[in-house]
């Protein structure tokens, strides 16, 4: 491919040479300002020859776009979150963004760290995804520099868009399915309690349990992490004492879900015949298990897509027109979806 004399960068001047046009215009049509059609044909295909790479940093610091989006979120790895990447990614590359991401491992100080960055300029916007609200958090997204749309619950009262799940009322849905299969000792393997899903998943559960009429037993619920192993480990302390062995297992999330399938097993114990496991999200996890998991679907795919579409909503304001004060608030609704971890019912047992 052709390069400017001596092999260094293009450059505007460069270009504009081989264009054979003036330097300003070069520089309304690289920063997408407008120019005769046969102009911008004449700048691209001298760009395209020289080889120019656009410097999206240099262009935003002169007012431009990057024409990039950045997604930050717990666990790169987990199914959850790589579906909203799809959704984000599909919405953002139909507007002509590209998407960075960045995994924070839910450390709050990485994602304050995230929210600060936006006045670097590497990204015209952010949609983040912090499993923790701190008043941090609050203060990071009141200053920053550019639009940030948050998957997750906020208070009341926050200065941004935010696109939620409805863990409580799925929570519930799950538990109750339970309850109509047959089972009456349906345990809780949960996540850290200082989590928002934590803490509205575990809501769930007992305003599940009371709609029920089934009293809240502490020894049938485990708090510990979100991951396969807490899992396996937390069914282990379920099954410690075999006269108190639950016959069903609600978990907050699908990977709890799988690692408590693998210690039922392990035991000898079928599912669901002699226990029934039930998740929450419904990702491919969950499909992929055996026997596959019953899950609520938390709509991963539906937050995503509202999320980008709100972000891009703020992008496309008109410099000259009136700000949107209000933040705006969504909620996917949950949705059980039935599989053969709990399909059998008390008398099939």
């Amino acid at each position: 491919m052709p390069r400017t004399p001596g092999g260094g960068q293009p450059t505007i001047v460069s270009i504009a040479e081989r264009a054979e046009v003036s330097i300003a215009s070069v520089s309304r049509v690289l920063n997408g300002l407008g120019a005769r059609r046969e102009t911008v044909e004449r700048v691209e295909r001298a760009a395209s020859e020289l080889g120019y790479v656009p410097n999206a940093v240099a262009r935003s610091l002169k007012g431009g776009r990057t024409r990039q989006l950045t997604f930050a979120m717990p666990d790169i790895g987990n199914p959850v979150y790589v579906a909203m990447v799809r959704a984000i990614q599909s919405v953002a590359k139909a507007a002509g963004y590209r998407l960075l991401l960045h995994s924070t491992d839910a450390v709050v100080d990485d994602e304050l760290a995230v929210l600060r960055s936006l006045g670097d300029r590497t990204s015209d916007g952010l949609i983040i995804c912090p499993i923790r609200i701190t008043d941090a958090h609050i203060e990071a997204l009141r200053t920053a520099a550019g639009p940030v749309v948050v998957i997750g619950s906020l208070p009341d009262g926050a200065p941004v868009d935010s696109v939620r799940a409805d863990s409580v009322a799925g929570a519930i849905l799950a538990v109750r399915h339970l309850y109509d299969t047959g089972r009456r000792r349906i345990a809780f393997v949960n996540g850290p309690f200082d989590t928002v899903p934590g803490r509205n998943r575990a809501k769930g559960y007992r305003a599940a349990l009371a709609q029920c009429g089934l009293a809240y037993d502490s020894a049938l619920v485990v708090h510990t992490d979100f991951g396969i192993d807490a899992g396996a480990e937390a069914a282990g302390q379920l099954l410690a004492d075999p006269a108190s062995r639950p016959d069903a297992v609600f978990c907050a999330n699908d990977q709890l879900a799988l690692g408590v399938a693998r210690t039922l097993h392990s035991a000898g114990l079928r599912i669901p015949q002699d226990v029934a496991v039930a998740g929450m999200d419904d990702s491919l996890l969950a499909q992929a298990g055996w026997p596959p998991l019953t899950s609520v679907d938390l709509g991963s795919t539906a937050r995503g897509r509202h999320a980008a579409e709100f972000l891009l909503q703020r992008l496309g304001q008109a410099s000259d027109a009136p700000e949107v004060s209000t933040p705006r608030t969504t909620t996917a609704p949950p949705r059980l979806v039935v599989r053969a971890s709990t399909a059998h019912t008390a008398t099939d047992r």
